[in-house]
């Protein structure tokens, strides 16, 4: 039996998985990027190994993506993010037409085909605007742990408008919500209503095909995803593993690799 693997470096979390022959996902692990790349990438490789109990010799192939893709040291092959997520989302949800990947600092509107391939993309990566960045800073304002952000923001009853647009002035706006004596959850709704209405701009920018894919670590949060539906006035495709979708991609294009050095070359006629 062989395996492939794929890790995805992002700017805030390494993912890595494992899959084997049959596209079947072996096991998954996660870990802090921080300050050193390289070592997060060797520590979430490893860690994906001993999930898997399998030693690193039976892993014929691994791709690095994300930002840190040409961090993975250990890695064969580099390949972008916005192809692994096309292609993970594509796998994992097999009618996926479009795919909104929302990170730490950046995020993605993706079109693909049938196949899982890049059609169109569109990034907003000079503005954290519409990313988990943006999460992050009201998180901070409100002194509130990111994982309970969702859930906070899902027992609004009137969401406050919120008109900055830049991170940088977000903690100060939530701050002056705040201050005027706004509920806490009225103003994380709002916060998640302008994260929405961004991606949604964008998604818009490359085309909204049916189905929607919600990948990237922002998908974990429960509120993003109501959002987002309610302004698409669709469900999306989002599961356990959305998190790690950039990660399974440059695994299925690992064993794509994997598979094609078997096939026996073709002797030309003369």
């Amino acid at each position: 039996m062989a395996y492939a693997a794929g890790v995805d470096v992002g700017s805030t979390q390494t993912k890595a998985i494992i899959i084997d022959e049959q596209r079947d996902i072996v096991s998954r692990a996660l870990a802090d990027t921080g300050a050193n790349v390289t070592a997060a990438a060797e520590k979430v490789f490893q860690k994906a190994l001993v999930a898997a109990d399998i030693g690193e010799e039976e892993v014929e192939y691994v791709i690095g993506t994300g930002y840190g893709r040409y961090k993975v040291t250990f890695g064969n092959k580099q390949v972008t993010e916005i192809s692994c997520h096309g292609r993970g989302a594509a796998h994992m949800f097999p009618k996926t037409g479009t795919v909104i990947d929302m990170g730490g600092q950046d995020s993605k509107a993706i079109r693909v085909n049938q196949n899982g391939e890049i059609v169109d993309f569109c990034m907003n990566d000079k503005c954290a605007a519409g990313t988990g960045r943006f999460l992050g800073a009201a998180a901070v304002a409100l002194d509130i742990p990111l994982s309970e952000l969702g859930t906070t923001a899902l027992r609004s009853e009137k969401a406050v408008r919120i008109s900055t647009t830049c991170t940088v002035f977000a903690e100060s706006e939530v701050l002056s919500w705040l201050g005027k004596g706004k509920k806490v959850e009225d103003i994380l709704w709002g916060v998640h209503q302008s994260i929405a209405a961004r991606s949604i701009g964008l998604l818009r920018r490359v085309g909204i095909e049916e189905e929607v894919t919600f990948t990237g670590g922002v998908a974990k949060n429960s509120g993003m995803i109501k959002a987002l539906e309610e302004g698409l006035h669709t469900r999306l495709n989002v599961n356990e593993d959305s998190h790690f979708m950039g990660a399974l991609g440059a695994a299925l294009f690992a064993l794509d690799t994997i598979i094609a050095s078997r096939k026996p070359a073709v002797k030309e006629v003369n």
